[in-house]
Parts: structure tokens; sequence; C-alpha cells
């Protein structure tokens, strides 16, 4: 969301760049999934990291092996389960399929439709996540992003076929907006879309009560 002023475009640079690219910062916001001795599938269950699970090292040695789980996949799971309870995950990405990712959020989407320049011109209808509920699965080196006016905001897209299917809004530059038409089918249950006037977009964003909030854990 922003207001409109000549533009530029530009593309994701490797290198330097790098460390902000949707990839490296959905990267830095899951953090690192909980440690443990490393095994393929089929390993014995090792406690992950430092954790003595006491009575429960039979289970979860026998639910790793029933599984065919690594230290590292039996870890995930439980943290998602633990971090994302409530929440479904979502997975979607651009038309030609060059750029995936998953994302957890409600399924009970709050959708947010601004008016202003840019958002008029390609509907960029979406939804906010904080960067840990976000994952790029593929497709780092065939996005590219445009900027205008302040830059804050990553109009991020496939250099293939062109879709925008997430971006990083202006009104929250450390989250992910995502366009929820371009969630495959199955998971999201009810849709409810909020105008911003993103005409006036200091006032709207001033005076909104919860747009920042959207996005917290």
């Amino acid at each position: 969301m922003g207001r409109a002023t000549a533009g530029s475009a530009r593309r994701t640079r490797r290198g330097s760049a790098a460390a902000s690219s949707p990839a490296a910062r959905s990267r830095r916001g899951r953090g690192k999934a909980a440690g443990g001795t490393p095994g393929g599938p089929g390993a014995r269950a090792q406690p992950p990291g430092p954790f003595d699970l006491g009575a429960q090292s039979e289970r979860w040695a026998a639910f790793q092996e029933r599984h065919r789980l690594s230290c590292e996949e039996a870890a995930r799971l439980l943290l998602d389960a633990y971090e994302y309870r409530g929440l479904v995950k979502h997975t979607g990405g651009c038309h030609c399929g060059a750029v995936r990712f998953e994302v957890w959020a409600s399924a009970d989407l709050h959708v947010f439709n601004c008016n202003c320049s840019i958002c008029t011109k390609k509907q960029n209808r979406h939804f906010i996540v904080p960067a840990s509920h976000f994952k790029l699965l593929k497709g780092d080196d065939n996005l590219t992003t445009y900027t205008f006016n302040t830059h804050r905001a990553q109009h991020t897209f496939c250099k293939t076929c062109g879709v925008q299917s997430f971006y990083t809004p202006r009104s929250n530059p450390d989250e992910y907006g995502i366009a929820p038409h371009c969630l495959d089918d199955g998971t999201v249950q009810t849709t409810v879309t909020e105008n911003i006037n993103g005409k006036e977009w200091e006032k709207a964003t001033k005076e909104h009560k919860t747009i920042r909030d959207t996005s917290k854990p």
C-alpha cells in the first residue's frame, strides 16, 4: 500500500541483497528448529538439544520410528503444532508455478482491500502475517521487485508470469502481505474484506486500530 509517484523497477540482487530476500527473511523469522543428533529416516530418537524427555523417551522414539522421521523433522512437527495452534497451513504461488510458498494463518482470513494507486492498478487484496509464519518453498531466484515513493513496500512478483502472490507492505515492512486468490484450494473457510483508504495512507494507517497488530504472532 502506498501513494503513486514516479517509480522504478529493480531486480532482487544476490550477494549483499540476499540477506533481505524473502527466503532469507522467512528463515530468520522461523528461526532454527529444535536441535538434536542428526539422523535419517528410521534413526533411533535422541532428545532434541539439551532436553531430557524423561518418561516420554520411549513414546518419542516410537513416534519417530513409526513415521520414519529424523530428530529435526519430529521436532519441527512438535514446534509447529504448538506455535501454530489454531492456524492452518496454506500453500500457494504464482501462475506458472516457479514461485511456491507456505503460510500459517487462520482458515478465516481478514483481507485488506487498499485503494492506493498501485493496489488499485493490480487489485492487491491481501492478508498480513508475521515473517515467522511464511516460508518460501522455491522461486527466490525467479522473483523481481518493484518499489516507488518511500521504497518501503516491496512489490515482489514472478519474473516469468508476472503474478504477485505475496509482497512486503509499507504498513508492516517486516511482515508479508499474502494474496488470498493465490492460495491453493481447500484451506480457506471464510474471507472478510476490509476497505483501506490508501489514497490518504498516512491518515488511514494512523487511525486504524489494528493494522499493525495483524501480523503479530
